[in-house]
């Protein structure tokens, strides 16, 4: 067998392998709008308050970061605040502290969340 055919067949394997870890991250996003602007806060889930947007990630460590990063705000006069809860592989998961809101321990909550009007 060729070194070349060895190689291949090394990556094949590792490409496999590597699928087999990869699970569904699912972010569930809740907004809730600031008065009277639902339809523009609303628009990035269809028109809806909720929605989930589905991924493939290879660890839940990956899908909590994902989470946390969803809960970034820089329409803060459209939408006043968000709930983002996520799973992995079908298992729900908790923000650092324990609770299923990632937006609660947010770091620019304070900055982004209830700011309409401002």
């Amino acid at each position: 067998m060729s070194k070349f055919t060895k190689n291949l067949i090394v990556a094949s394997i590792l490409m496999m392998s590597v699928q087999v870890m990869a699970a569904e991250c699912n972010i569930n996003y809740t907004r809730i709008a600031c008065n009277g602007k639902e339809a523009i806060s609303f628009k990035k889930c269809d028109g809806k308050a909720n929605c989930t947007k589905t991924s493939d990630v290879a660890t839940a460590e990956e899908c909590q970061v994902k989470a946390v990063k969803s809960c970034a705000n820089d329409r803060l006069d459209i939408t006043k605040s968000k709930v983002i809860t996520a799973s992995f592989g079908g298992k729900a998961l908790k923000n650092k502290t324990g609770g299923s809101d990632f937006c609660q321990n947010y770091a620019e909550k304070s900055i982004e969340f209830n700011q309409c009007g401002n």
